[in-house]
């Protein structure tokens, strides 16, 4: 018996599975909270629920986790900056790189450079002049990161001067964009190798909190992590390259779907506590993109098509002009809270009891969730926050003057954690999830109904507010399926997201009524992941005239996904006519780190996919590949086509795939 075992660590929840390789069975699974304030706890709790001895004997144990994916749709993780070389504040305003790209002016120091876009000539910075001129930049630095326009033609050389400097000078972590992402657009790069920086310190500790419980158990098996492409990477790889795993638990949950769905084309809702991940199945292969463009980044890391959208379990649930609306923050569920601090409970029933009710949310409350690693980063008032918090959490509204707290930096880098009404707690009123404190939870919804003008604080409001709850779910779920589904089926016409008019129409085809029939449906399959699905999928399922598919094992998928998983690398080289007068040849190849020429565009082409298949089946070695592996070949031209007829090559690009088969990397 080959055994395996699969952890999924979430934002809410950690999942394990240990299964059977050659039965195809899974021998045991189970949930445990997700401890963000020390990861080892949850890990050693998930880790608990195995068989002593299938730990000992198992012969691979494979992860994933949304942590990277909440950090990018909460804003979240370490203090990073970016260095971009070639590049002025005009241009960064001009393209509008905060919205495009998500790169905002705070974070991101330009410096223009003369080099040339054939990698004949590097103009490489005064790089003391640059850190003695912006010192207050580097000294807020956590982690810094380099990219350069030209890097990808003439192998990142200011790239490894700057960070040679850098290490030098600062002792923080280094990134290169080269590293990371090799294609033309350098605010992608940017965007990517920032994204790295920032994912460091949330990854080192993932990481070290399951090396840690893993070693204790004597369990010494491969240790691989899923990428953001649903294939396995070395443990120790991401340490360095944190950012290929920003989509690891939805292409884990992409992974595990599949397998459980008997359907070849479908839509995989996954929703977990702090997110929804969708991804799209046609005959029986997911979706995938060059650039995963999550929250407001835009990358160059490949991975499985996910739109992501801020909608889980743990939403925060607010009142906007006494009507509830869902927001994409997370918090702590007051059920949860109240659980793991009682005197909260007391202190919002003292509001709910005495009146003391407001249309702000003062029954929300503040815990802190770990100590900052240094203290002179912060201002005096956010340092008040966390010496207030050492001694226990509070409720906002409890002798607390709420205007004057300004804990949003505080919420952004994970040091304190906000506690508030969560869809999680609409469940424990209704009685569809029993883990918490459900009184809790019916407070926090009285304080919400006596703030509300259509509302009265009795049982059958408190279950009529319930159902608005849970219709708000269902709704965001359906209008965001709409979109995602308009948006690839009309990718010309919504080259950037639906406008305000078109997502006012697909939210008023949820229940429209008039002289147009707006009924929206689909053919595919609605295909439900992750705990809270069965609960909300159906309802939209029916709205959209599909069928709604909740699988045996769906509350583990994510779990299962990265137990079934395999490991893989990939290459890209191009090949173009060469326009530079500084180079000889009349073809040129491009590696990333330098570049060959040909006399001809077929010898060109034929070393491009030899070097492609060769840096491959390297970079599925370096992920760590041990048994045989098969190989792909994908060869892109790229042609300008003349009213005469006539075919121009604009160049060609060669990719090759490298995959270890399943079987033969666990023999």
């Amino acid at each position: 018996m080959r055994i395996g075992i699969g952890i999924d660590t979430g934002g809410t929840f950690t999942d394990l599975v240990v299964y059977d390789y050659d039965s195809g069975k899974v021998l045991t699974k189970g949930k445990t909270p997700t401890t963000k304030e020390d990861l080892r706890i949850c890990i050693n709790k998930a880790l608990d629920m195995a068989d002593p001895e299938d730990l000992v004997r198992c012969v691979q144990i494979s992860i994933s986790t949304t942590l990277a994916t909440n950090c990018c749709v909460e804003d979240k993780g370490s203090r990073a900056k970016l260095i971009l070389v070639g590049v002025t504040d005009s241009v960064m305003e001009w393209i509008k790189a905060d919205t495009k790209y998500g790169l905002k002016s705070e974070d991101v120091l330009c410096i223009d450079s003369h080099s040339t876009y054939d990698g004949t000539v590097v103009d490489h910075p005064d790089w003391d002049r640059v850190i003695s001129a912006n010192a207050d930049f580097f000294r807020d630095a956590q982690a810094l990161a380099v990219a350069e326009v030209y890097a990808h033609r003439n192998g990142g050389e200011i790239e490894k001067r700057a960070r040679d400097i850098l290490m030098s000078r600062f002792d923080v972590p280094i990134v290169m964009g080269n590293e990371l992402a090799t294609d033309l657009n350098v605010m992608e790069r940017g965007a990517t190798a920032w994204l790295n920086a920032r994912l460091l310190t949330v990854v080192r500790d993932f990481t070290d909190a399951v090396t840690s419980s893993l070693s204790r158990r004597g369990a010494d098996a491969r240790r691989m992590v899923v990428r953001s492409d649903g294939s396995l990477m070395n443990m120790d790889v991401v340490l360095t390259y944190p950012v290929k795993t920003i989509l690891s638990g939805p292409a884990a949950s992409i992974v595990g779907g599949n397998v459980l769905s008997d359907s070849a084309d479908s839509l995989i809702v996954d929703m977990g506590g702090t997110t929804t991940d969708v991804s799209i199945v046609r005959d029986g292969k997911p979706f995938t993109t060059k650039g995963i463009h999550i929250g407001r980044f835009a990358t160059q890391v490949p991975g499985v098509f996910i739109d992501t959208f801020g909608l889980g379990g743990d939403s925060r649930i607010t009142m906007d002009s006494g009507v509830p609306e869902l927001c994409p923050q997370r918090v702590k569920p007051l059920c949860m809270a109240c659980s793991e601090y009682p005197l909260l409970k007391y202190e919002i029933r003292k509001l709910v009891d005495e009146n003391k009710v407001k249309l702000r949310p003062l029954y929300e409350a503040m815990c802190l969730v770990r100590e900052p690693e240094d203290l002179s980063m912060y201002s005096e008032d956010e340092i008040g926050i966390i010496d207030r918090l050492r001694e226990g959490p509070f409720v906002f509204g409890s002798n607390i003057n709420y205007l004057l707290l300004h804990t949003e930096r505080l919420e952004d880098e994970g040091v304190v954690l906000r506690c508030g009404m969560t869809p999680t707690d609409f469940m424990h009123i209704r009685g569809d999830f029993d883990r918490y404190d459900r009184e809790a939870s019916v407070l926090g919804a009285r304080y919400m109904l006596k703030a509300m003008a259509d509302y009265d604080d009795t049982e059958s409001d408190l279950a009529r507010l319930t159902e608005d709850i849970y219709e708000l779910v269902e709704r965001k779920v359906y209008d965001n399926l709409i979109r995602i589904l308009l948006t690839k089926d009309h990718p010309k016409i919504f080259k950037a997201e639906p406008g305000e008019q078109i997502l006012g129409l697909i939210h008023d085809s949820w229940d429209f009524e008039g002289l147009l029939d707006m009924k929206l449906s689909t053919p595919l399959t609605l295909v439900g992941i992750g705990a809270p699905t069965h609960l909300f999928l159906p309802k939209v399922a029916e709205k959209l005239g599909c069928r709604c598919v909740i699988p045996e094992n769906a509350e583990v998928a994510n779990a299962l996904g990265a137990v079934l998983s395999s490991i893989s690398g990939e290459a890209k080289v191009s090949v173009s006519a060469n326009v530079s007068y500084n180079i000889e040849g009349n073809y040129i190849m491009y590696l990333g780190d330098g570049y060959r020429t040909y006399a001809t565009e077929t010898e060109a082409i034929n070393d491009a996919k030899k070097t492609a298949v060769e840096l491959a089946v390297r970079n599925a070695r370096d992920m760590g590949a041990i048994g045989e592996l098969t190989t792909e070949l994908t060869v892109n031209s790229n042609n300008l086509y003349g009213r005469d007829g006539s075919i121009k090559s604009l160049g060609t690009e060669v990719t090759a795939t490298a995959r270890e088969a399943h079987r033969d990397s666990l023999d």
